[in-house]
């Protein structure tokens, strides 16, 4: 599953599945959350309360480019990196 984006030891990931809504994957440690772009749910999974405020923020800022990516991996198409959250 390609790595789109890596910050504070969080990685998020993201391939296409047609049978789920538009979702990215984020893995912390031990833990792992599959999570809706456009609501911010998380769907599968659980993450601590940090990582999950962390992750959360960083994909209200870039759910634009997530919703981009996620057509760019229904297209059999190489997605692009996405800036970390600083």
């Amino acid at each position: 599953m390609p790595t789109i984006s890596r910050f504070y030891g969080i990685l998020i990931q993201m391939f296409y599945d047609e049978k789920h809504s538009p979702h990215f994957h984020a893995l912390y440690a031990e833990y792992k959350a599959s999570i809706e772009i456009k609501t911010g749910k998380i769907v599968v999974g659980k993450l601590p309360r940090n990582a999950q405020r962390l992750v959360l923020a960083w994909a209200k800022i870039h759910r634009d480019e997530l919703l981009n990516n996620w057509e760019r991996a229904r297209r059999e198409e190489p997605l692009k990196d996405i800036a970390p959250l600083e």
